[in-house]
């Protein structure tokens, strides 16, 4: 692997549309098992309540769940995990799943991706949703930024006018976004957003400059997870810190990884946690890497009452 593949899929508009229509529409309706695009997962009619709790998660593929082995999103990712995890104490909450494969700071502004009935936008979606169910809106999660700095590692090294434009894209309209979802949805929801993992170190497995290029690449996830950090920040977001939770500097620290022998800590968890190590050479988390992200936003919110 030569360079950062291109976190994206598109979905199909039409499933979108229909599926964020239930969204919009609220509680009465009941969600339908969907291929692709915004999910809405509900309670079931015994366990309904007239104002339900809601969960809504907004991001890119890692939110909507895209996994390389089928071709396209799936219910494992880290939003899905997270919402069965915190339904388990709020039986009646709801999903309001609104992740877009592909996904960049600018088209979740500005739209041009995935397709959102009533709305110009995921983020237009997400505030229009917030807004209407204001006080009923217990959580809000966000992953964005990856797609913007997405092939900016090639042959090797890091183009550096590449990753400055990328960085300063996300500094720049991460804010916007945090800022236009706490005004949406007030002070009752606890919201937070996720940093990166680094999938381009699984190069270090190709050898010494293989090696050279994986530390090179640490360089522009610490850029890109800094911007994120300041951006959720402005917004009154709390961090998961996914990259920390995935060990992404730690090269000091060495581990057996079945098959390769002796490798850095934060080499062997994404061999583990992602798809990178294998056939399909993808970086998406897989589904224990999905858990693992869950878990840390879980572990964000049990420590964040209101």
């Amino acid at each position: 692997m030569t360079a950062l593949p291109r976190l994206a899929r598109t979905m199909g508009a039409a499933a979108t549309a229909a599926l964020l229509a239930l969204a919009m529409a609220g509680p009465a309706s009941a969600a339908a098992r969907p291929q692709a695009g915004v999910t809405v997962q509900a309670v079931s009619p015994a366990h309904h309540h007239e104002s339900p709790e809601y969960y809504v998660s907004l991001g890119d593929s890692l939110a909507a769940g895209y996994q390389p082995n089928v071709g396209h999103n799936t219910d494992v990712s880290y939003t899905d995990q997270l919402f069965a995890r915190l339904k388990q104490h709020d039986p009646d909450l709801v999903h309001i799943k609104l992740g877009c494969s592909g996904e960049t700071t600018e088209s979740m502004i500005n739209g041009g991706i995935c397709s959102y009935p009533g709305a110009t936008s995921q983020l237009d979606a997400a505030v229009k949703f917030l807004r209407a169910h204001r006080g009923h809106v217990s959580y809000v999660t966000l992953d964005i930024g990856a797609n913007d700095v997405d092939g900016c590692l090639k042959g090797g090294s890091i183009d550096p006018a590449c990753a400055s434009q990328g960085i300063a894209t996300v500094a720049a309209q991460m804010p916007q976004i945090t800022k236009a979802l706490h005004r949406a949805g007030g002070s009752h929801p606890r919201y937070a957003g996720m940093n990166y993992y680094d999938p381009f170190l699984a190069v270090w497995l190709t050898g010494p400059a293989g090696q050279q290029a994986a530390q090179l690449s640490t360089q522009l996830g610490v850029g890109l997870n800094g911007a994120v950090a300041a951006g959720l920040r402005a917004g009154d977001f709390r961090l998961a810190d996914v990259s920390t939770a995935f060990s992404t500097l730690d090269f000091a620290d060495q581990v057996t990884l079945p098959g390769f022998g002796q490798v850095p800590l934060n080499v062997a968890r994404i061999c583990t946690w992602t798809w990178e190590c294998t056939p399909f050479h993808d970086i998406h988390a897989n589904p224990t890497g999905h858990a693992v992200i869950a878990g840390v936003f879980q572990e964000l919110f049990r420590h964040h009452r209101r």
